[in-house]
């Protein structure tokens, strides 16, 4: 982790919590978080708030996040997944230097710890079927009824356990409980599953085990194993803090560290879905093209699409931490990432909706090179040539018969600025015999170049960008949108795949600067006029890239 910096002025309840530990010395110990992701599917935006505000709470204290995988689940996690999680922690620009660990690294410790348990009658093994505990688990009116092997001596409990954990039994024959209190208004106290038996083969320890811890037991050891000060989680594991702490403290004698658990608001973003069920519907049913399609929240998919580990960072210190739930509109995050790539992008010049422009008095077989800054806000990089030539590409809508009030560009008798080159008076529009407009013509004016003496002896309001027909190149590039059209997917019960947005993916083939040919994957440009870019991580190839929309230049779903 690297050395502390400057705290942000807006503090947060966490950011207090932490002051007030650090006043009083409570751990004599440096600021350690985790984030504890369970290696079976693909982070999504909302892991992406949990990552920035555990490794940003280390940092700015100049302690350590640990990245520890939660992989006690055999039957649905793979390496896939691990190596998929480490790239999205390293893309957001964080490290976790030598503390990477995984659950399964302390199961010989979780087994012998549950032995402990066992020993002190804090724990017995149960022989009833699932649907048995769940009907004797009761309700929220109704306590639970003790298990009839509640009883079981220490010795029969831990011949038993032994005896699971030596694979002797199906799975679901027996589990281990904890022995808390069958009548607790809290059902995670009501004697929870710790351990269960699963003959499945592990991503990590193969067939060595055929038990398998579950989280709520193992988490909280493994936090206290590593020395966890602070273990940050979302407000849904709030009703599991007692068990947390219970398990803790019973644990005391031989583990003796005791993290406190702090729960914060998850993410909820308008026209999203963040449920792994519904990611996985998604994907499963052709509704996207994989994890990594730019219009699914997964942060695979969102680095395809152009969003920038730096905008996620600003969207985080943004919208802050709270204890309430509340909703994020996704215009939030979109305006972070314009933010960032308006700085850090370059600027290129593509024609996305073609049609000819024809400068009837420029000579046919003539060119020459026109100046355009690489970015307005820093003149440090200098400037590129841009050829200009008596055929040009415009965007179709740069082009009005009969022109609209407000309207300043291209209509007969009308002048414009072709930016960065000179100014024209449209001449009118040839058309061919299905009445579409073939190319629209015009005039020069020779002493109105820019950068020349005369550049500003003709004003005008309208300022269009353009690209010479004889020097640009066609591509590839896909129009993201919105995956969903309404704020809340599937509100009122609805079926949350009606609202898919039919315009979430438009794929066109537009004129861009023939330089942008040998750009390389995942380069970022702002199209002038058109919005923000990217090259496809996957997709691009040398001499052939495609190019995906990010950002538009402003919020067009403001007035949706």
């Amino acid at each position: 982790m690297s050395a502390p910096t400057e705290k942000p002025v807006i503090s947060n309840f966490i950011r207090n919590i932490i002051d007030d530990d650090i006043a009083s010395n409570k751990w004599n110990h440096p600021v350690t978080t985790r984030f504890p992701p369970e290696p079976n599917g693909y982070l999504h935006y909302g892991h992406a708030k949990s990552i920035c505000l555990n490794f940003g709470l280390a940092r700015d204290y100049g302690g350590a996040c640990h990245l520890r995988f939660d992989d006690t689940n055999p039957e649905k996690e793979e390496q896939e997944y691990v190596d998929s999680i480490i790239d999205a922690v390293r893309w957001l620009g964080f490290d976790w230097g030598d503390n990477k660990f995984f659950a399964s690294d302390y199961f010989d410790k979780l087994y012998a710890y549950a032995e402990f348990l066992i020993e002190h009658s804090l724990a017995y093994v149960d022989s009833q079927d699932a649907a048995a505990m769940r009907e004797n688990r009761g309700t929220h009116l109704v306590p639970g009824t003790n298990s009839p092997y509640r009883e079981r001596t220490p010795a029969e409990n831990l011949d038993l356990f032994r005896r699971m954990k030596a694979g002797e039994f199906a799975d679901g024959a027996h589990v281990l409980r904890a022995k808390i209190d069958m009548a607790s208004p809290n059902f995670n106290l009501r004697d929870p599953v710790i351990y269960r038996i699963r003959h499945a083969e592990h991503h990590r320890t193969g067939n060595t085990w055929c038990i398998y811890p579950l989280y709520d037991y193992t988490h909280c050891i493994s936090d206290a194993i590593e020395h966890i000060t602070h273990s940050v989680c979302t407000l849904e594991f709030e009703d599991h803090r007692p068990l947390y702490d219970w398990v803790l403290d019973k644990l005391q004698p031989v583990i003796g560290w005791h993290p406190q658990q702090i729960e914060f608001a998850r993410l909820n973003l308008t026209y999203v879905v963040l449920s792994k069920r519904k990611l996985i519907s998604l994907v499963e049913g052709g509704h996207v093209d994989g994890w990594d399609d730019p219009r699914l929240p997964t942060l695979v998919g969102a680095r395809r699409r152009g969003f920038t580990a730096a905008g996620f960072r600003l969207f985080t210190d943004r919208i802050g931490v709270s204890k309430g739930d509340s909703w994020i509109d996704m215009s939030v995050l979109e305006d972070c990432m314009r933010e960032d790539l308006n700085q850090a992008a370059e600027r290129r010049i593509a024609v996305l909706d073609p049609i000819k422009l024809i400068i009837d008095n420029y000579a046919e077989n003539q060119s020459e090179v026109c100046y355009a800054p690489n970015h307005p806000l820093k003149p440090e990089l200098g400037k590129r040539e841009v050829p200009l030539s008596r055929e040009l590409w415009i965007e179709r809508d740069d082009y009005m018969e009969t022109p609209t009030k407000g309207y300043f560009r291209l209509f007969p008798g009308n002048k414009v600025r072709l930016r960065y080159g000179y100014v024209v008076e449209c001449t009118g529009a040839e058309y061919g015999t299905d009445g579409e407009i073939i190319a629209v013509h015009c005039q020069y004016l020779p002493e109105t170049k820019s950068g020349t003496a005369g550049a500003d002896s003709v004003k005008v309001k309208g300022n269009i960008h353009w690209l010479s027909a004889a020097h640009a190149s066609a591509v590839e590039v896909r129009l993201y949108d919105r995956l969903f059209a309404v704020p809340h997917p599937g509100a009122d019960d609805k079926d949350y795949l009606l609202d898919i947005n039919p315009l979430s993916k438009q794929v066109i083939s537009a004129y861009v600067e023939s330089a942008l040919l040998d750009m390389p994957a995942e380069q970022h440009f702002q199209f002038e006029r058109n919005g923000y870019f990217v090259s496809d991580r996957v997709d691009s190839v040398a001499g052939k890239p495609v190019f995906n929309r990010t950002v538009t230049l402003k919020d067009t779903w403001a007035a949706k």
